[in-house]
């Protein structure tokens, strides 16, 4: 709304979104509807600005909240939520800014206004960057030839990049910023010409052959072509296959050693799972096609170690890519491949391919200095993820890092009239992540304490400083002391001693099983904190019982 005395910004929770009950009830917790109209004075003092961008970013906060972190969230009892993840911050500044932007180019009036907001938002992008990213180091005594070559290249066949190949310390290779990049700014713009997709297989002989097989996948029929295309050397990737590693190092090749010290961890069923399928995938197409297609299939070229090495290309390399036509696709994509992962990236959203250029931008949601590398997001994954798939642990505090809990929720009795929980599994995290530890909350999530209340006493008022409270509360941090002791117990001993002898796998390994004791330590230590305050409490319950 723009008329001469006011204008106002809405901002809205979409009724379509899969968790808007969720978020609609923590909006109304923090005291906000599910669409709200923040009205702009004619003022532009700082105070009024800077108020009004936080009252903008906490709803934002809410609007963008993924499942795990709505999970997490902690919706009452607790002080001003300063933010939820890395990931959830830069999409609440996204959004409200890609809000006030569009309000600019249709404003009238009060442009002023609108630009002092824009500069305090981006003000407050840069300064979170600064303070939650984790730089990385820059190796300046590796050669990069072939990389170099692959980048001319690429601006050969239209690429445009702000970006140059680097070693970055503990990462490998990285994309680093050339000059000063802004919010806003393309780092890199790759045309559709040099992506490659399944339609550069669709007029070979192998498409022929391998579309008549039942249940096979356009990924595997990608990924069967590019173990054979890394040995044509009449192609025109072939720049780019030979500055593909001859290992990526994921936790798909772990040597034995490395999956003995994973015992009693998440990551050992995850990559046993993961090479059990690809085990299996590979005896249903070998050697039946060489046998039967051998000039397509030169059984040289599809062995087992190769088609290992070029699932590892699959998972860390490829992109799921909207084209114009609507189809979403898995894609390698030259340059891209050297974007390295971060908590806090700087670009957020590259998926999807600009129908006037035809081209793959990679936009930026916060700034980038020159000489600093340039990140963009994985996805939402846990570190156990990305070490099976990336071969990597990303640097920081990961909230993604979970401990699924093995509960049945299907004997619970519900009081009348009251839903039963949104959440069918429950799991923990680092409680460092917690604003929360005091009394009813321990810096645990709300979905997993209300379960177990429910649990042992659906009819109990649970948070109200009762003997029957208190005593129901004590028996649940109990079990959950018994739980994660025992779970760290199967752990064993820290093997911190040994790490500068370890193999890569080896590091990966214990940096892993480190990671993972150290959140069932820090759930153990909140439970144990508990017990005693409301061990506390219910001594002062029954003292003043025993006066009368």
């Amino acid at each position: 709304m723009d008329t001469g005395e006011e204008y106002s910004l809405v901002i809205e929770l979409s009724e379509n979104d899969l968790f808007f009950e969720q978020k609609k009830k923590l909006l109304e917790n923090k005291g906000f509807r599910p669409k709200e109209r923040i009205y702009l004075k004619g003022t532009s003092k700082l105070g009024w600005v800077n108020a009004t961008v936080k009252v903008l970013l906490q709803i934002a906060r809410i609007i963008q909240l993924n499942e795990l972190e709505l999970y997490f969230a902690e919706d009452d009892g607790c002080p001003l939520v300063e933010f939820y993840s890395p990931r959830n911050e830069l999409e609440a500044f996204d959004s409200i800014l890609s809000l006030v932007d569009i309000s600019l180019s249709c404003a009238n009036l009060h442009t002023n206004i609108l630009e002092l907001l824009r500069q305090t938002i981006l003000d407050l992008i840069s300064d979170f960057g600064d303070k939650n990213s984790v730089k990385g180091i820059v190796e300046r005594d590796h050669g990069i030839d072939q990389e170099e070559r692959l980048i001319k290249w690429a601006e050969s066949n239209g690429v445009r990049t702000q970006l140059k190949i680097a070693y970055v310390q503990g990462a490998g290779r990285g994309a680093i910023a050339r000059e000063d990049l802004k919010v806003g700014d393309i780092a890199l713009e790759i045309p559709s010409s040099i992506i490659i997709s399944e339609e550069l297989v669709c007029e070979t002989d192998m498409y022929h052959v391998l579309k008549e097989v039942d249940g096979i996948s356009s990924e595997t029929i990608l990924l069967l072509w590019s173990m054979k295309e890394k040995y044509n050397v009449n192609s025109k990737f072939k720049i780019y296959f030979d500055t593909l590693p001859e290992k990526f190092n994921t936790g798909l090749s772990f040597g034995i050693e490395a999956i003995t010290m994973l015992d009693g961890t998440l990551l050992l069923e995850e990559i046993m799972q993961a090479r059990q399928h690809l085990h299996a995938q590979y005896d249903e197409l070998f050697p039946a096609l060489c046998n039967n297609f051998p000039e397509i299939f030169p059984v040289e070229l599809y062995t087992w170690e190769k088609f290992l090495w070029a699932c590892e290309l699959f998972y860390s390399n490829s992109m799921k890519i909207m084209f114009p036509d609507g189809k979403l696709t898995t894609c390698l994509i030259p340059i891209a491949g050297f974007l390295n992962h971060s908590l806090c990236p700087h670009i957020l959203h590259y998926g999807k391919v600009d129908a006037t250029t035809n081209s793959l931008k990679f936009r930026l949601s916060r700034p980038c200095k020159s000489g600093e590398e340039c990140c963009l997001s994985y996805g939402n994954f846990s570190s156990s993820h990305l070490i099976t798939f990336y071969g990597f642990l990303p640097r920081g505090d990961n909230p993604y890092d979970t401990i699924p809990l093995d509960i049945d929720g299907s004997d619970v009795d519900y009081v009348e009239d009251k839903c039963p929980p949104n959440w069918t599994t429950h799991m923990v995290r680092g409680t460092w992540l917690s604003n929360n530890h005091s009394l009813f909350y321990y810096g645990l999530p709300s979905p997993l304490l209300d379960h177990l209340r429910r649990s042992r006493s659906p009819m109990l008022n649970t948070k109200t400083l009762l003997q029957g409270n208190l005593e129901n509360e004590l028996q649940i941090l109990e079990d959950l002391i018994y739980i994660f002791d025992d779970m760290i117990d199967n752990m064993g001993e820290s093997d911190f001693d040994d790490r500068e002898n370890c193999s890569w796998d080896g590091k990966l390994a214990m940096d892993f099983k480190n990671l993972q004791r150290r959140i069932a330590c820090s759930v153990s230590s909140s439970c144990h904190n508990g017990v005693n305050m409301l061990t506390n409490e219910l001594n002062k319950c029954m003292a003043e019982d025993t006066r009368g």
